[in-house]
């Protein structure tokens, strides 16, 4: 009553719903319990007796079990509750529901009541209620005629073995006689009971055990009703169940063996027969493949995919001979990314079937890879960008070198794209992949298709390149676990090797692609390109770029690597890649093989010899490290930087030598060292082992990678050369080389080579053609040769020739600049000047080859010794120069007597015995061996001719120093020596004119030092009344008229002739040596020119003039000399003339001059020209130019100098200038007076003290010059 009560209250369809659901005749009288407890207000009593009852509508039986399913569903724990109360309703329950199954047609009803048995036997669990729906069923089927009203049962089953899988066992043990009726349903011509069947059979196979026993069912009964069925299947359904069943049979080999041994008689047969026979399994799948329907074609590629993985090369030609590839290639294409997918790994399986590419399917469908791969890698997924690449690898790697894949190159160029595309991955596994594609598609036949894309090449390498570089300097993972982290790291650094091999194994590819392609004209560039424009795409272009690519990140990353670990596998990849650089940029391979050595990869690939490659292991990367050692080796001994380059005689010896010697070294530094130093006998194949580590040794040692101990080195050289001269032996030139080479940079300081040694080296440099075949451009080992008496006695004058050969820099920047001023010298040279300071003898060879080497070669060694000499002061070797300087010049007049102009070398060394001239102290006398040299060079300037200026300048130099850098009994020998030079004296004579000629004039500053000879010879000849063995005559008037109009930038000339022409006013003229005589005809001098002839009064005023135009040039020397010229003039017109002298030294003109000269700064009357010019002004009493006042001034500024800054020179002329003015009482005022009296007191002790002079000897623009033979 209360039920009842409870739906009176409830709305109407609530009441309507509960009544559908209670059986109103029979609820009253059952229990409660019955009852669910919950909404839907379900009986289960009512429901067993409604459900059966013939008079109940199927509309309401069907509302009732809907309810009852989500009662189950929405309650399943109180369902089961009321369910379990009493095990025999329970059965009841189940067997009224399976007799419903049995009888009703509705389908909906039936799939109700399926649903509704299957939830109540998966959730009770008790084993009573299986058994007994399962013996219902065997019951049913085999009670039943004809499989027509199988269809529920079948399909019960089906659903009860899913959901209870160990039922599958159960069914086939305990009701085995089921699958009898299983075939005849499969039979039955309703494709639903077929589909139903093979769901059941799905489900019973897909039990391991429940498939064992049904094997032998399957082999004699069931394979080919199965395969027949598949094969003409309509229906979806059925479509689906067969490949549901399919595919669990091809889970077991032994039904993969069935159905394809089915498949091949089925093959066979209908090709003996030529009618179909048993149906084979790829023509079955390849029709499903050829639906439309998405799902169908990727059941059947997943279908041909287990089989195909089972034994790809026993199962893969049926599926190629029925053309699946043609359709796999063709479903690429699809925008379904599962088909694709499934695709993917159909074809990846089939590819390891040589027939695959036989029947060139990978011709016709790598149009449709590369498309595909294009497209998948805009996708996110990667398992889908895996596949593809991996496929396309496949492809790339087993296509047979004479079947071309790329029919095109516009179609290699679109391959190339993608696989850039897939390379640059995020997703490490889909880069890796494409890694190893690109590897496969650098292969040649690949690339054959003109003209090749080497610019997308270039694309491909930089993408793969940096994706390489990324991937290498992502930072190693860390976790907080020590152990785990430590893991962690070496798992990351054996991922990261693994794909920087993957990446090398790429680029070596690449690389001999670039090899292969140097011998075939086609390739070298595309012949498309434009004539003018700029050839890019070519192999020379491309070659240049790996070279370029491997220096900047190949080999930055594979030693970054090395770093964290080594694997023989890389390295020798690595050395192949070097090996093969070497040799497709012949134009750069000699900078890459010498940045390769500098960068100690000899080291490297020894090191790794001695670690990997002992005895037999490894043989592969000791022969990849052989290799480029041998082509590094030849190539850096075919272009050496330090010496000769070989003969090819020679580079074929080593050539040879190492390449059979080098697969044998394979032993560490030290051991090495022992090796050389054995000084038991050493056999053929040893000795071989010895010279390839020299000659190792030694270019590492050239390229600055000292990797191996110096001393112990020295010492094993040593040891080495001992033990061939023991044995008897010459060793090789390269070799020999190298154990000289050595020997010098491993000598230390102090250490002097043992006298076997040393005796050993000259033996068997006796026993060489020429030195020039083993000498190395080095500092040390030119020490090495000039520091043992015995080699340098022997060998240093071709060493030190060799030296300067080789030296690139000419030195000129050092020549000619004060040692003062002079940079540091650079290294090479600072080593040989501590050679020569350390045996000066050295500078006797330095002679002989300036005067026997090239003149290239005897400027260089001037200028060193000019360097040396200025910078060298303390070291006197004066008079060992000189008198080997004599010896040769000697020689030289014998030889070459009468042509001064053959003697090639001969200004070089005239120029250096200046040079020694200079550096000897003022005021010393000279000996016999300076006297000698005086006549010899005298004599050969005598048999110069004015033209031959290379061999007079330096001779005038040489005879002007030593005439004014000695003392006064000196000079006078010294004069008279020359003087009696008859042929010297006429050189002068012919040279002088040629001052003022047009054309045919000598260097301006070979008349400045003839001018200047002339000058020194005529005062030392009228000062010591020397005999005159030759007179010289000089125009006055062109004289007069070259201070008049002097040349341009002429400076030094106008004063070697000011000093010429005071010298001779000095003498009034009257010299024995000299003769001033007037140009041409003259008329008769005028009255008041008499007195002072030869000059004019005209010619005086001229002259004049020209000193003061040439003083406002305000030149030092050139003032010096026109101030001393104008003091002569004076002196000579006072003694003839004094109203002319006083007329020329009180010209107002002068007045101008003299505040032209003092406007050049503070203080510029302390210059000593101008001092000496204003004291001239005095003492001629020229008030018109200096007034009283002004000299009072200029002596009151004087005052207030700090006298000691001054130079003795100018306080000289200054004092001059007091004096004068206090000699002409100029000074009326007492404090004056009294400040004069001062400053003479303040610098007179300073004048008259021992001051040191300033430089008097220079060299001016070649010219030496003697100031105080111009100034005083």
């Amino acid at each position: 009553m209360a039920v009842s009560g409870a739906a009176a209250g409830a709305p109407v369809h609530a009441r309507d719903e509960a009544a559908a659901l209670l059986w109103e005749r029979a609820h009253p009288r059952h229990d409660p319990r019955w009852l669910l407890p919950a909404p839907p207000r379900l009986c289960l009593a009512c429901a067993l007796e409604l459900l059966p009852e013939p008079g109940v509508s199927l509309v309401r039986k069907k509302h009732v079990l809907s309810c009852f399913r989500d009662a189950l569903v929405r309650h399943a724990s109180l369902v089961m509750q009321l369910v379990a109360q009493d095990q025999r309703v329970c059965i009841h329950f189940i067997n009224m529901l399976f007799g419903l199954l049995c009888n009703v047609e509705d389908g909906s009803i039936a799939s109700l009541c399926i649903e509704v048995l299957i939830q109540l036997t998966t959730q009770l669990k008790l084993e009573q209620t299986i058994h007994c729906l399962l013996d219902e069923c065997h019951k049913e089927l085999c009670n039943m005629p004809s499989m027509r009203g199988s269809l529920a049962t079948l399909t019960l089953l089906g659903k009860l073995v899913d959901a209870i899988p160990a039922l599958a066992d159960k069914l086939v043990m305990e009701h085995g006689d089921l699958m009898e009726h299983l075939l005849r349903g499969l039979v039955y011509p309703s494709e639903r009971v077929q589909a139903s069947v093979c769901y059941l059979y799905g489900k019973l196979y897909s039990s391991p055990m429940a498939a064992e026993i049904l094997s032998g069912h399957f082999q004699e009964k069931l394979c080919s009703l199965f395969l027949s069925t598949l094969d003409g299947a309509q229906t979806k359904e059925l479509q689906i169940n067969c490949l549901g069943l399919l595919r669990q049979l091809l889970k077991y080999d032994l039904f993969v063996s069935m159905i394809m041994n089915k498949s091949a008689l089925a093959d066979s047969t209908e090709s003996i027969e030529g009618h179909p026979g048993e149906t084979s399994l790829p023509l079955v799948l390849k029709k499903l493949l050829l639906s439309r329907d998405e799902t169908l074609q990727v059941a059947s590629a997943h279908c041909i995919t287990a089989v195909l993985v089972r034994s790809p090369d026993k199962y893969a030609p049926a599926f190629i001979h029925a053309d699946i590839p043609e359709f796999l290639f063709e479903h690429l294409s699809s925008s379904s990314e599962v088909l694709v997918w499934s695709s993917y790994n159909c074809l990846i399986l089939l590819a390891e079937e040589p027939l695959f590419f036989s029947k060139c399917h990978t011709v016709y469908g790598i149009e449709s890879v590369v498309r595909s791969l294009q497209e998948s890698l805009r996708m996110n997924n990667t398992e889908l960008h895996k596949q593809g690449v991996l496929l396309f690898a496949e492809i790339l790697t087993r296509q047979p070198e004479e079947i071309k894949l790329f029919t095109s190159s516009a179609m290699c160029r679109d391959a190339g794209r993608a696989l850039q595309e897939a390379v640059s991955s995020p997703v490490l596994e889909v880069a890796a992949e494409a890694v190893k594609a690109t590897s496969a598609f650098l292969r040649k036949d690949h690339q054959s298709a003109p003209p090749v894309q080497y610019r997308e090449l270039r694309a491909l390498l930089e993408a793969m390149l940096d994706r390489c570089a990324d991937f290498s300097q992502t930072p190693l993972s860390r976790r907080s676990l020590g152990h785990a982290s430590s893991r962690d790291v070496e798992k990351d650094i054996l991922r990261r090797g693994k794909f920087l091999l993957n990446t090398l194994e790429g680029f070596r590819n690449a690389c001999r692609l670039a090899v292969e392609f140097q011998n075939e004209p086609s390739a070298q560039e595309n012949p498309f390109t434009a004539p003018s424009a700029k050839k890019e795409d070519t192999l020379e272009a491309f070659s240049e770029f790996l070279l370029s690519a491997c220096d900047s990140i190949c080999i930055p990353m594979v030693m970054r690597h090395l770093e964290q670990a080594t694997h023989p596998a890389l390295m020798e990849v690595f050395f192949s890649i070097l090996h093969s650089l070497l040799v497709i940029v012949p134009h750069m391979t000699e900078k890459f093989s010498k940045k390769l050595a500098a960068s100690s990869f000899i080291r490297l690939t020894l090191e790794l010899k001695a670690r990997f490659c002992s005895g037999s292991s490894h043989s592969a990367l000791n022969q990849a490290c052989s290799t480029f050692l041998y082509y590094l080796c030849t190539s850096l001994l075919s272009a050496p930087e330090k010496t000769e380059p070989p003969s090819q005689e020679e580079l074929s010896a080593v050539s040879e030598l190492l390449q059979h010697g080098l697969p044998h070294v394979s032993s560490r530094s030290p051991e090495s060292l022992a090796f050389l130093s054995d000084c038991q006998y050493v056999e053929g194949a040893a000795r071989q082992r010895q010279y390839c580590i020299l000659v190792l040794f030694y270019l590492a040692y050239t390229h600055e990678d000292r990797f191996v101990s110096e001393a112990e080195l020295f010492v094993a050289v040593q040891s080495f050369l001992l033990s061939l001269q023991d044995q008897g032996e010459q060793p090789p030139l390269t070799v020999f080389r190298a154990s000289i080479y050595l020997l010098a940079v491993c000598q230390d300081k102090d250490d002097a080579l043992d006298e076997p040694v040393v005796s050993a080296i000259r033996k068997f440099l006796e026993g060489i053609p020429d030195l020039h075949v083993i000498y190395t451009h080095h500092p040390l080992l030119l020490r090495l040769f000039l520091l043992h008496p015995e080699l340098m006695s022997r060998f240093g004058h071709r060493v030190l020739e060799l030296w300067f050969s080789r030296e690139e820099s000419s030195y000129e920047e050092l020549d000619d600049i004060p040692s003062a001023g002079q940079p540091m010298l650079p290294a090479s040279l600072a080593a040989l000047f501590h050679i020569v300071r350390s045996s000066p003898s050295i500078l006797l060879i330095l002679l002989d080859l300036i005067y026997s080497s090239p003149v290239d070669i005897a400027h260089k060694v001037l200028v060193v010794l000019r360097t040396f000499l200025r910078r060298n002061e303390d070291v006197q070797v004066g008079g060992l120069i000189r008198a080997h300087f004599l010896l040769i010049l000697q020689r030289l007049l014998v030889e070459h007597g009468a042509s001064p102009s053959a003697l090639g070398n001969l200004p070089s060394l005239l120029s250096l015995l200046s040079l020694v001239q200079l550096r000897n102290e003022s005021e010393q006398e000279l000996d016999s061996m300076a006297m000698k040299l005086l006549h010899q060079v005298s004599k050969l300037c005598g048999k110069c001719s004015p033209t031959d200026e290379d061999v007079l300048q330096p001779s005038f130099n040489f005879l002007y120093w030593s005439l004014h850098q000695t003392t006064l009994g000196s000079q006078k020998r010294a004069a008279a020596v020359l003087l009696s030079s008859t042929a010297l004296i006429e050189l002068l004579e012919k040279m002088l004119p040629l001052t003022w000629a047009e054309e045919g004039s000598p260097r301006t500053t070979l008349l400045c030092s003839a001018w200047l000879l002339t000058a020194s010879f005529s005062a030392q000849q009228h000062d010591g009344n020397l005999q005159v063995h030759q007179t010289l005559s000089v125009e006055l008037d062109q004289v007069l008229k070259a201070l008049s109009f002097p040349k341009k930038k002429a400076a030094l000339l106008s004063a070697a002739i000011l000093r010429f022409l005071r010298t001779a006013l000095q003498q009034s003229f009257s010299s024995s040596l000299v003769a001033l005589v007037p140009s041409g005809a003259r008329p008769p001098p005028a009255p008041e020119d008499t007195v002072l002839a030869p000059l004019g009064t005209s010619q005086v005023l001229s002259l004049v003039i020209g000193l003061q135009n040439l003083l406002v040039q305000k030149d030092p020397l050139l003032s010096h000399a026109c101030v001393g010229c104008l003091e002569a003039l004076l002196d000579y017109l006072q003694a003839r003339s004094p109203d002319i002298a006083l007329h020329v030294a009180s010209q107002p003109w002068n007045r101008f001059l003299l505040f032209t000269l003092l406007d050049a700064g503070e203080n510029s009357f302390l210059r000593p020209e101008i001092l000496r010019l204003m004291t001239l002004f005095v003492r001629f009493q020229s008030s018109s130019v200096l007034w009283h006042e002004e000299v009072g001034l200029v002596l009151q500024s004087a005052a207030l100098v700090d006298l000691s800054s001054l130079s003795n020179t100018t306080l000289q002329a200054l004092r001059g200038f007091f004096l004068q003015v206090q000699r002409m009482g100029l000074l009326a005022d007492q404090s004056t007076t009294q400040t004069l009296q001062v400053s003479l007191e303040g610098f007179s002790p300073r004048a008259s003290s021992a001051q040191p002079p300033l430089q008097d000897m220079l060299c001016l623009g070649g010219v030496a010059v003697s100031l105080s033979h111009i100034r005083d």
